[in-house]
């Protein structure tokens, strides 16, 4: 079961970010295929968003492939993505730089902007596009 952590002050919208945690706990083996999502009220639930937002990213992941909604029995991961697993020894020694990090008085904003540009030093051909910063007037995110 992934539990969702809505940032609010992030900038990005509250379904962006239910679809990012969801693909990232399938990237790394916490939801695997046949796995069932939580139903939208136990989201709501525990993050006190709005149901429509829920569904606009269970849709979102659905339109992708990722997930499938059966009816009447919820939404279900259909395939997964990646392979890095929870366990892998490289998870451990980014535990412990993400610990030396802290420890040297970096923020978390710092560790991420650090992190993020080693990574496009290393996959340029995957850099990454921010997310847009409000979501459309209309939309329940």
């Amino acid at each position: 079961m992934v539990d969702y952590r809505i940032d609010r002050r992030s900038g990005v919208a509250t379904y962006v970010q239910i679809v990012q945690q969801t693909k990232q706990a399938i990237r790394l083996g916490l939801l695997a295929p046949g796995d069932k999502l939580p139903t939208a009220r136990e989201v709501v639930e525990a993050t006190a968003v709005n149901p429509n937002t829920v569904l606009k990213a269970y849709r979102e992941l659905e339109r992708e492939g990722l997930v499938e909604a059966r009816r009447g029995l919820g939404t279900f991961v259909r395939r997964t993505l990646g392979a890095a697993p929870a366990d892998s020894p490289l998870r451990a020694e980014l535990e412990d730089w993400a610990a030396r990090a802290r420890e040297s008085g970096l923020e978390r904003e710092d560790v991420a902007a650090l992190f993020t540009a080693v990574l496009e030093t290393h996959y340029p051909e995957q850099a990454a596009h921010p997310a847009p910063a409000h979501t459309p007037q209309g939309d329940p995110s």
